[in-house]
Order: structure tokens, then C-alpha cells, then sequence
């Protein structure tokens, strides 16, 4: 009775115990891979993946990864030995992490639209002397793949309001599954000084590329274009443009500056129309001072220019003299005929010399030459 109580007594102990060491040895081999994830044809994409095993401090040399195609386990993607790996994958597969730290992630590079998956993890482990070899396949654990054929465009994202003299940002984001060769931002305007890049990880098997930029907005920049361009490993590029609108400081230019234009020119047309008054008035008053008044000075000229005009010529006076002849009347004279009869005659009438108006103007021809000619026998006065 005792030994059979004894062998029950083992019995119950030893499947106690191998329920309790069952769960160490299968259900601690664990992988964690992102079952899907959007790879860029021509690009590259990294398929993150983790493991867990009840083992610790298992070396990495011990352990031998594989990836393999989900539909078949000899279909290797990803092994040690290359030439066990399917020629449309072969050199364009490798791992990132280290197994002995639980690291199976996987890069898969100049990616093809065909590279869709899905695709499974399987670790190996090195027998131990007199040991065998452990094998562990994650088929349940598997990562697709969705091509895209066209690179993802940037997003941007301004500042509220560019202001005249004030910095202003602006912030380009770009989404990739390729950490390892991350895609490359540029700017249509700004230095290296003033932009600042982050890398960090949005989502599990995603990305991001952050640039910054920041320049002083002016005036030249309003209706201006910013674009931010990403180049994706493989050439790729996408890029994004937004229009910069710059709000100008307030001043009261437009009304200062002409304000100031308009009495600049008054007040030089002001002093102008002064000055000219000043200068007529002082010239007035120097010719008033100057021999009397300005009509005694014109008088004076005007005299002198009379006395300077030449005189009448000999045959003009000689015209003038008997014209003046010609029209005094003749006064009728009484006579006594030697036969004593009275016989009226008519006398002409000289005029006196007195009554002649002397000329001012004195001609010297007529002081010498053969031509001169006595006008005083012309005065005649009493009988003929």
C-alpha cells in the first residue's frame, strides 16, 4: 500500500512538473513582426522584428536567423549562406539587429513591385555537444508588404503669420519605412544655418523625417513660393509648395513722404519768390539813386539819342525854304508909275528869322564848298 502510494505520489509530482516546464520551452519562443507595412518600389523597406526565448544569454553565434517566404520554409529570403537564398532576393536582404539581443529585423533594398510577401521569421539554434538542433518557425508571426508606386509627398505646415522682420518657420514632414536610408530634404530658399532636421519613429515600422526651416520674412518675400522636396533612397523624389503671403509692418510712409515732398517744395518756391522780390526792389531803388528819378534818366536818354540822329541834307532845306514860300500869301503893295498912275503889286511875306525854328542838329557842309549859298539874301523885307 505505501509504494503504491509512493508511485501515485511521483506520478502526480512529475506532471505537475512537466506542466510547469512545458510552457518554458514552447511558449516562450516568441517573435513580434508588423504584419504590414507600405514599401516604396525602387526604395527600400525595413521590416522591424523581435524575439523572446526561455534561454538566457544565448550568444549570437549560436543562433542562426532565416526569413523565408510564408507559403514555403525552403523559399529563403534572408540566410548566412547566400547561395541558399532565392535569386530574385539574393544581395538585396540583411539583418539590422543582432539575435543574441533578440533583433531580427530585416532590410530589404532596391525593392520590387513583386515584393509583396508575406514573409516569416524562423530561428535555428547550434546543437550543444551530444545535443540536437533547435528549430523555431514563426509562421503565425508574418509581415506583408503593399507597394507603392509613387513616393509619399511632404507635408507642410507654416507658421500662423509671416510678419515683415520677424523669423518665421516653416516645418516639411515626410513618412518613409526605411530608417536606414532615410529619405534627404531640401529647400528652394534658406542656408543650412537656419534649418533643423529630427528623425524619429511615428508608428511601429514608420518613420519620419522632420526639417525645419527658419528665415527673416520680408518685404520681397510676399506672394513668394516656399517648396520642400524629399529624395527617397533609389532617386525618388516628391516635394510640396505653399505661397508666402508677408504682412508689412505698420508705418505712414505713404503719407509722411509726400506730406514731407509737398512744403520741401513749398518752401524752396517761398524762398525763391522772396529772393526775386528782394532783388527787384534793390535794383528800383539803385536806379532811383542814381541822378535822380528813373523818368529823368529815360528823359536824358532820349534827348541824347535825338541830338545823335543826323540832320536834313542842303537840297532837303532848300525844299523846305521855298515850300514855306509858296504858301505865305502875298500882301498887295502900292507903287507910284513913273506916269503917275498908282499901280497895286503884291508883296510876298517873308517869314522873320526870328519866327524860324533853329535846328539843333548842325550840318558842317554847310560851312565850306563851291555850292554854299547865302539864305539870308532870301529874307527880303520891304519893295522889290
Amino acid at each position: 500500500m505505501d509504494k503504491d502510494r509512493k508511485m501515485k505520489m511521483m506520478m502526480m509530482m512529475g506532471l505537475l512538473l512537466g506542466a510547469i516546464c512545458s510552457p518554458v520551452l514552447t511558449q516562450n519562443w516568441k517573435a513580434d513582426v508588423v504584419k504590414s507595412l507600405e514599401a516604396l518600389v525602387s526604395s527600400c523597406v525595413v521590416i522591424p522584428c523581435s524575439f523572446t526565448h526561455p534561454e538566457e544569454n544565448l550568444s549570437t553565434s549560436r543562433l542562426r536567423g532565416i526569413w523565408h517566404i510564408s507559403s514555403d520554409r525552403n523559399r529563403r529570403i534572408y540566410y548566412e549562406d547566400k547561395t541558399a537564398v532565392i535569386e530574385s532576393f539574393r544581395g538585396r536582404t540583411k539583418l539590422l539587429g543582432h539575435l543574441g539581443q533578440g533583433n531580427c529585423t530585416l532590410e530589404i533594398t532596391d525593392v520590387k513591385d513583386h515584393d509583396n510577401g508575406p514573409f516569416c521569421f524562423r530561428i535555428e539554434l547550434a546543437p550543444t555537444a551530444g545535443g540536437t538542433q533547435e528549430k523555431f518557425s514563426f509562421v503565425e508571426d508574418c509581415a506583408g508588404l503593399k507597394m507603392l508606386p509613387d513616393p509619399p509627398k511632404p507635408k507642410l505646415v507654416p507658421s500662423k503669420t509671416a510678419i515683415q522682420g520677424h523669423p518665421f518657420t516653416v516645418t516639411c514632414t515626410v513618412a518613409h519605412t526605411c530608417p536606414s536610408h532615410a529619405p534627404v530634404i531640401s529647400w528652394s530658399r534658406g542656408t543650412s544655418e537656419g534649418i533643423t532636421e529630427f528623425h524619429r519613429q511615428s508608428h511601429s515600422g514608420i518613420w519620419e523625417v522632420q526639417s525645419i526651416l527658419t528665415f527673416i520674412a520680408e518685404e520681397k518675400d510676399d506672394h513668394s513660393e516656399v517648396t520642400c522636396t524629399s529624395t527617397f533612397n533609389g532617386g525618388r523624389t516628391s516635394s510640396a509648395t505653399f505661397g508666402l503671403y508677408v504682412k508689412r509692418t505698420e508705418n505712414y510712409n505713404h503719407i509722411i513722404i509726400p506730406t514731407v515732398v509737398g512744403i520741401g517744395t513749398a518752401v524752396v518756391f517761398a524762398v525763391f519768390c522772396i529772393f526775386m522780390v528782394k532783388k527787384y526792389r534793390a535794383r528800383i531803388a539803385q536806379l532811383q539813386s542814381q541822378d535822380g528819378s528813373v523818368w529823368n534818366r529815360l528823359s536824358r536818354l532820349s534827348r541824347r539819342m535825338r541830338s545823335d540822329a543826323p540832320g536834313p541834307s542842303r537840297s532837303e532845306q532848300r525844299r523846305s525854304i521855298w515850300s514855306r514860300f509858296s504858301r505865305r500869301p502875298r500882301a498887295a503893295v502900292e507903287m507910284p508909275n513913273k506916269t503917275g498912275n498908282d499901280q497895286t503889286f503884291s508883296k510876298p511875306r517873308f517869314p522873320s528869322p526870328k519866327s524860324q525854328p533853329k535846328s539843333c542838329n548842325y550840318n558842317k557842309g554847310f560851312d565850306g564848298g563851291d555850292d554854299y549859298e547865302n539864305t539870308a539874301d532870301l529874307n527880303i523885307y520891304g519893295n522889290v
